[in-house]
């Protein structure tokens, strides 16, 4: 708000902007919260960010079951990071990784979500899918707190997915 008052806008347009602000779209974004379901959409795409969203999760939802469904963005990212995407992803308690976003990359050979898959910690449910499946599995299945990360586009599946749960926990 200060650097908007120094560039010149009014209190008016900064009661304005503060009144109809909806804040920052796919970070820790909610699309369903009621006692029975959370589900939300989070651009985490890192691995400390994921971390974060992680813990953010652990701590508001202690005794509940928790799924991420991670997109990985980009063959070199996951090259360079698979293993602290492993432990990241640990801290959930049940991890669906989908194939890799390529985004402006094309395929490393090797190189693929199988090697965050096999650095999973011991005990977490594990599962790889395609894109493709994603919205199936999310209709074949119950939830108690799932979350949908990356920054690639299984995204652009979010409202579908948030209408099969709303369908199912008649929400």
């Amino acid at each position: 708000m200060a650097m908007a008052q120094l560039a010149g806008c009014t209190a008016d347009e900064l009661r304005y902007g503060m009144r109809t602000y909806s804040g920052v779209d796919r970070r820790f974004d909610f699309k369903i919260k009621t006692p029975q379901l959370v589900f939300l959409s989070d651009y985490a795409h890192h691995p400390k960010e994921i971390s974060e969203s992680a813990r953010s999760l652990r701590q508001l939802y202690r005794d509940r079951h928790i799924t991420a469904i991670f997109q990985p963005h980009l063959y070199t990212r996951t090259r360079d990071f698979y293993r602290e995407f492993a432990q990241a992803l640990s801290l959930f308690d049940e991890v669906i990784l989908t194939d890799i976003y390529p985004a402006r990359e094309k395929p490393i050979e090797g190189v693929t979500s199988q090697l965050i898959y096999d650095n999973l910690a011991p005990g977490v449910e594990k599962q790889l899918i395609s894109k493709d499946e994603a919205l199936a599995l999310v209709k074949s299945r119950t939830f108690d707190v799932l979350v949908v990360l990356g920054a690639g586009d299984l995204d652009e599946q979010v409202p579908q997915m948030t209408a099969i749960l709303k369908q199912a926990n008649k929400t």
